[in-house]
């Protein structure tokens, strides 16, 4: 009864209602529809990954969309997770939320960037919330909040302006107390990580710590800053320096995303290039082992059912604008950051000017979409940081 009564009291607050995916038939033939009308570009014969995402990669993966891909499989496999939506400042929020069997779990929200959706965290969840049923320890068990960002997927797109970083970092707040967790661990990866932190300059009421895969910090240029850095670090800085070059997207998201968005509004194909270009680390740039098609072309078909190009990409031009998670920001708060090989690479004397980094740890193999690649070592390292708080 007490339960019943905790839940109906959630419920009135937030207005949370039982959510299940349910792509219509209709929308499902016309995506087939489209990609088989494809009116294809032309580029140099044999220049690969030179000019931008392969053509003749592309090709491949749009016929498998069209004819091999099972999204009513992608969507069954989602919905076998407990999801809601929740209204949270006006804004519809979709998120999954697993309890864990364990009675002393500990709560922690899960937030995922661009272009990547909710869905890149569904081989984590388990082992989360259950450690003791896939052989780890059930001391480190989670109840676990998976928030869709208003804008993404389907927590649908923003009607108003003003959804930037420290807003949505107000809205998760929000969240896990109105989920009746008076205390709780979030952790984030690319625009995640900048929702993560920003929750932490906030010194949200009840935040124990947060773990990241990112943090955005860069040098001034002031007098012998670099003086001591390590081979290490050096090269870290080289390799940031390599992917911004190539990276086009921020840019274009925090100026133009509407202009943008008519065209990926339009031809999944331009939504599909746009969004694998970086999951593939720009041709160059990803780690050797390839995410395998159907989690890419999953976290395509969301945005394109969705129609939430504009408003996922405005979420760089609402921060930009706003200044919301800028890196002289001080965060009080606990802070873990995990570093990947093939990710952005954070250098530590940096980031410790402006966040109180209390856990700095290298996992072996991965790269920007970690929850995806490597869920196990990201799962072991969530872990390993959260253990401090228990």
């Amino acid at each position: 009864m007490a339960t019943e009564k905790i839940q109906a009291n959630v419920s009135e607050r937030l207005d949370v209602k039982p959510f299940k995916i349910d792509i219509s038939e209709t929308d499902v033939s016309d995506l087939k529809d489209r990609l088989a009308r494809t009116r294809w570009t032309d580029t140099i014969a044999g220049s690969a990954w030179n000019y931008g995402i392969d053509l003749a990669w592309t090709k491949e993966m749009i016929a498998y969309w069209r004819d091999g891909f099972d999204w009513r499989k992608q969507e069954a496999m989602l919905n076998a997770f407990p999801q809601f939506t929740a209204t949270i400042d006006g804004q519809t929020v979709h998120f999954i939320h697993v309890r864990s069997p364990e009675p002393n779990a500990q709560p922690l929200i899960l937030t995922h960037g661009w272009p990547s959706t909710f869905a890149d965290f569904a081989a984590m969840i388990g082992p989360l919330t259950d450690p003791r049923r896939y052989g780890g320890d059930p001391a480190d068990a989670f109840d676990v909040v998976v928030p869709s960002i208003p804008g993404f997927g389907f927590s649908g797109p923003t009607q108003v302006p003003g959804w930037n970083s420290a807003r949505i970092a107000k809205g998760w707040d929000t969240l896990m107390h109105g989920l009746d967790y008076a205390h709780y661990g979030a952790h984030g990866g690319d625009a995640g990580s900048f929702i993560s932190r920003q929750m932490g300059i906030q010194k949200c009421d009840g935040l124990l710590g947060i773990h990241v895969l990112e943090i955005w910090a860069f040098p001034t240029g002031a007098p012998g800053e670099l003086d001591n850095l390590t081979e290490s670090e050096r090269e870290r800085m080289m390799f940031m320096a390599g992917f911004n070059n190539l990276s086009c997207h921020q840019r274009v998201h925090q100026t133009r995303p509407l202009t943008l968005a008519y065209g990926l509004t339009d031809s999944p194909v331009g939504q599909f290039a746009w969004i694998c270009d970086p999951m593939m680390g720009l041709g160059r740039y990803g780690p050797p082992e390839p995410l395998d098609r159907d989690t890419l072309l999953t976290n395509v078909s969301i945005y394109w059912f969705t129609k939430t190009a504009e408003s996922s990409a405005r979420w760089y031009l609402e921060d930009a604008r706003s200044g919301a998670g800028a890196p002289d920001m001080l965060n009080p708060i606990p802070t873990g950051v995990a570093l990947l090989p093939y990710n952005f690479q954070s250098v530590r004397k940096i980031a410790e000017r402006s966040n109180n980094i209390v856990y700095w740890s290298t996992l072996e193999r991965g790269g920007h979409f970690a929850a995806l690649a490597v869920p196990d070592l990201l799962v072991g390292d969530i872990r390993q940081f959260f253990r401090r708080f228990r």
